[in-house]
């Protein structure tokens, strides 16, 4: 085992993995659950031996899916980053995969140097179930009008206050504000895609989004409401947490 020391020569690398968040309970570390993190830095470990400065670009929920995901980590090991793409996918899971890795500035950090992110949320609009697209889309049997939650989801577009779609949590203090660049909802069959990118993003925001487009297509919320609720800064005022199985953290942006 490798030991690093305050003397180490230390190389700052940016790992790109992407995977399917059906069996991890988000990334982060947690006690008595798995997630990525875990299993990434078991992997990573058996490569390099130690490493410091480990940061996740973002944290994600339980059930969540990751296209893109970035992690920035410290090592010692003269791998070249190269190699290092084919040795972590030998020790990943099926389930997670590494896409990229190169080497970044010393200080460059994976949460904190992030310009912004994409999200999609997938939505199987259909009586019937796609058994292919089970923990990987919000089963959703009612009717959708694409054209108006479109319209009403341009709502969401600018810099705003989105405390009203943001579940309260400990680690969410400060400022609420968060610049969202666009918003869309597009159908393809019978394949509903919601996508959103924005400079950030508050716990649950984007599911919150979600759930609330979907109460406005059952007439439970009014179609021109996403001000007035924006206005409130109250969660009660928005609609429900959208399940997690229809999320995918789809590009992060430095």
């Amino acid at each position: 085992m490798q030991h690093l020391s305050c003397s180490d020569n230390l190389r700052n690398l940016l790992i790109t993995i992407q995977y399917d968040g059906r069996e991890y309970h988000g990334w982060q570390i947690q006690e008595n659950a798995l997630t990525v993190q875990e299993v990434f830095q078991e992997a990573l470990r058996r490569i390099v031996g130690e490493f410091r400065d480990l940061k996740g670009c973002s944290r994600t929920d339980s059930g969540v899916h990751a296209n893109m995901y970035c992690v920035s980590v410290k090592i010692a090991h003269p791998i070249p980053a190269e190699r290092l793409i084919s040795a972590l996918n030998s020790y990943l899971p099926d389930t997670v995969a590494c896409l990229d890795c190169r080497e970044v500035a010393p200080d460059f950090h994976a949460r904190y140097d992030c310009k912004g992110k994409r999200y999609v949320y997938k939505i199987w609009n259909s009586a019937v179930r796609n058994p292919f697209l089970n923990g990987y889309a919000l089963k959703y049997r009612y009717p959708l009008d694409v054209d108006m939650l479109n319209k009403a989801a341009q709502a969401y577009v600018g810099s705003h206050n989105f405390e009203s779609f943001c579940t309260a949590d400990k680690r969410e203090k400060g400022d609420m504000v968060r610049n969202v660049k666009m918003f869309s909802v597009e159908r393809e069959g019978k394949l509903v895609t919601m996508t959103v990118e924005a400079d950030g993003f508050l716990y649950n925001m984007v599911r919150i989004m979600v759930g609330t487009l979907l109460e406005i297509s059952q007439g439970r919320i009014a179609e021109d409401a996403i001000p007035d609720i924006l206005e409130k800064k109250d969660r009660a005022a928005a609609g429900v947490t959208a399940q997690a199985c229809g999320l995918y953290l789809d590009k992060v942006f430095y």
